[in-house]
């Protein structure tokens, strides 16, 4: 969300406008398997209708760039600017989060004519405006970009556990992107000492990336790959689930209050252990990455093996100092939805960096003021759309979120 290197988006306007497209077709690109109805569900607070994202990153673009540089700027529907609010308060009350599966008017269609009514009013602006003006509206856009990317990955989280809800267990994509083999286990080996976390390039990142600074690790041996769903089995079956010993007290109380005995989307039918994907209902298959665990989980299984989650500052070192090729290979970080990939816990609490300045303007409110009750991701899932994730990138949920793509990764002292 910083402004760094945007200078050199007034000299590639056309590609930014081409962006600005591609990723708005993008998202109706992952819709387009939807019905009506599927849009309007919200299967728990915490999620969001498909249709309300399709209208909230359109009022994202009309709030922060239209309604700045318009000229004889008007709302769409000045409605809107109150539903699709999502948490900005320096703009109005927004609509209650737990409630948005009641917003059944505007229509699907309705809300596809305001993406194109915004989509329209995009394009002329970005196209017409003087060089001046494009050079402070870039930076704007691209978080907009961005952000529009982060909710493409919120619609199928989303509607996944949506359709979860449904016992015939509906398939609405192909596939969800699973990779079903991992690589032999091995630990590398990685140096630490003084090291700089943090945002180093001249391009976009969001500001909870920033700024870089200096970090003291020991020395410390990364897997090579994340743990399979045949040596989470061997946790189930070991009792990983029943054993106290094991579990955060937060962590204990929240297994037993749901009941929780295996990973989020895993479903004992016919005698073996089945789940639940985009799609359909599905075999376990051994070898692929164990996904749909919670940070609770996550450090239960760590504690069994008797190892460790990384902390983000160990994961990010390690990610930057492989060579890319073994980055790809080993860590799994390639974006795509074909690479089966899952968001990595860390041990991390989601807090500021030294020295961390949230992004001027009502913008700033975007990261900042979730710095607490959060856990730290890396990496990226099956779901991250091309490109989105970086090095660099803080993902953050809390400890009891199961409905994201997130599997483990386990460190170990060398």
């Amino acid at each position: 969300m910083n402004q760094i290197g945007c200078d050199k988006y007034t000299e590639h306007r056309q590609e930014l406008i081409a962006a600005f497209k591609e990723v708005r077709q993008q998202t109706l690109n992952l819709t387009s398997t939807l019905s009506a109805e599927d849009m309007q569900i919200q299967s728990m607070p915490d999620a969001s209708p498909t249709k309300w994202h399709m209208a909230h990153t359109s009022w994202f673009f009309e709030a922060f760039i239209l309604a700045k540089f318009q000229s004889g700027f008007s709302w769409h529907d000045p409605m809107y600017h109150k539903l699709y609010n999502s948490y900005y308060n320096a703009l109005g009350e927004p609509f209650s989060r737990a409630k948005r599966g009641m917003i059944t008017r505007p229509s699907v269609d309705e809300i596809r004519d305001y993406r194109e009514n915004i989509n329209a009013r995009m394009t002329t602006l970005l196209t017409e405006c003087r060089d001046a003006q494009f050079k402070e509206i870039a930076p704007l856009l691209v978080i907009g970009l961005n952000h529009e990317q982060q909710h493409q990955e919120l619609i199928l989280t989303d509607i996944k556990h949506a359709l979860f809800q449904n016992p015939t267990y509906p398939a609405v994509f192909p596939h969800d992107g699973a990779r079903e083999t991992q690589p032999d286990q091995r630990w590398l080996a990685v140096e630490g000492g003084e090291v700089s976390i943090g945002y180093a390039g001249d391009g976009f990142c969001f500001d909870n990336e920033l700024p870089r600074h200096r970090v003291l690790l020991d020395d410390f041996e990364i897997s090579n790959r994340l743990i399979t769903n045949a040596e989470w089995l061997e946790f189930m079956q070991d009792g990983g689930y029943e054993k106290p010993l094991l579990w955060l007290s937060d962590g204990w109380a929240w297994k037993n209050e749901n009941q929780a005995k295996a990973p989020f989307y895993w479903v004992h039918e016919d005698d073996e252990w089945q789940a639940f994907s985009l799609a359909g209902l599905r075999s376990i298959k051994p070898n692929e990455p164990v996904t749909h665990i919670n940070y609770y989980e996550a450090d239960a299984y760590a504690r069994w093996t008797g190892c460790r989650l990384p902390t983000e500052q160990e994961w990010e070192h390690a990610a930057t100092l492989l060579s890319a090729k073994d980055a790809d290979e080993v860590l799994c970080l390639s974006q795509g939805l074909s690479q089966g990939l899952r968001w990595e816990w860390t041990s991390s609490a989601y807090l500021p960096y030294p020295g961390f300045c949230p992004a001027i303007g009502n913008v700033g409110e975007y990261n900042g003021k979730f710095m607490i009750n959060q856990m730290i991701l890396r990496g990226a899932s099956g779901a991250t759309q091309c490109g989105h994730s970086r090095f660099s990138y803080r993902n953050f949920f809390g400890p009891s979120a199961r409905w994201q793509f997130s599997g483990v990764r386990l460190v170990r002292l060398d």
